[in-house]
């Protein structure tokens, strides 16, 4: 079913009208203003009620019915409390004028329930904008302020529900952790490099003995210059077979000197490397847990990291569930 875009001249309309305080039901008085926009701006500014007149306000219970109607609205779908408010104020009144909408889904929703014919198109967006301006004077006791106090409040109700109830949360969580390892992944590298190549001038012969990113900067923050390792310790960091062969080439290196300057900006990023990497373990054990707890077959079949990578790639689990196996 789909909402008309032309309206009948011939025929009186009903205008629908959303706010947040209820649902209301307007008549046009005179369908020939409607087909020139000039003309309807004036006669709005002249005297609204000239343009249209309230024919039925339903007004929404609380705050919930008003989440649950705009949420309908938002999704082009009509809820119980308009479903009920246009049977009685239309279909029992057995009322052929056509309906003015400003969602043509919404439109084509209401058709295929109701059977009420609906048009939507650019003269009816431009007399529904005309009484949104006017409406406080369409509707008696209706103040601006209260209507703007209305709207205030469904609006952070709405975006509540929507935080609250949002299915995609859960996968959110997931893309962000697998974006943010993968960044790690390239800092760490980046940094570790950069440790290995300005360390290397003072111990050049270190890189190829202590292989592991993790454990030469370490090393470096604990030993300093490498004049230190010789009488130090390292048996939490190295093998004892690693810590040996780096005890007997420091003795021997062809290393440059470096000052106390170099040692102390070195140590600095080497703290750098040791704190990503160990948050990087705690952002992998984070992802591990989610993985299990939202897809724990995917994470059986191909692993945690392949798995979120296929969900971030995606867009969400959904999404994934969606697409064809060829993807």
């Amino acid at each position: 079913f789909h909402c008309q875009k032309e309206f009948k001249a011939n025929n009186k309309m009903l205008v629908l009208f959303e706010t947040p305080a209820g649902y209301s039901l307007l008549k046009v008085l005179d369908d020939g203003v409607i087909e020139d926009p000039k003309d309807l701006h004036k006669a709005f500014e002249k005297s609204p009620k000239d343009v249209v007149n309230l024919q039925a306000f339903q007004k929404f219970e609380d705050t919930t019915e008003a989440v649950a109607a705009a949420t309908a609205l938002i999704e082009g779908k009509m809820d119980k409390t308009l479903k009920k408010f246009l049977k009685k104020n239309i279909v029992s009144k057995k009322l052929a004028d056509q309906l003015a909408v400003s969602d043509s889904k919404l439109g084509g929703a209401i058709k295929e329930k109701l059977g009420i014919s609906c048009v939507n198109n650019t003269p009816v967006m431009e007399l529904i904008r005309g009484i949104r301006n006017k409406f406080n004077e369409l509707v008696p006791g209706l103040e601006d302020g209260g209507m703007t106090a209305m709207a205030l409040g469904l609006s952070h109700s709405l975006s509540r529900y929507k935080l609250k109830f949002s299915p995609d949360k859960v996968d959110t969580m997931i893309v962000q952790a697998i974006s943010l390892l993968d960044e790690l992944d390239k800092e760490i590298n980046t940094y570790s490099m950069r440790v290995r190549e300005w360390y290397g001038w003072h111990f050049p012969e270190m890189g190829k003995i202590v292989t592991d990113n993790m454990q030469y900067a370490r090393v470096v923050l604990k030993a300093g210059v490498r004049k230190n390792m010789h009488d130090m310790d390292f048996s939490d960091i190295l093998a004892e077979d690693v810590e040996e062969d780096m005890k007997k080439t420091c003795e021997i290196s062809m290393g440059t000197e470096i000052s106390e300057d170099d040692i102390k900006n070195l140590s600095a990023l080497c703290t750098q490397v040791i704190s990503l990497s160990e948050y990087r373990v705690q952002l992998s054990d984070y992802l591990k847990n989610r993985m299990a707890a939202i897809a724990p077959n995917l994470s059986v079949m191909v692993g945690d990291l392949v798995g979120a990578r296929l969900i971030a790639h995606a867009g969400s689990l959904m999404n994934l569930a969606k697409a064809p196996a060829s993807t």
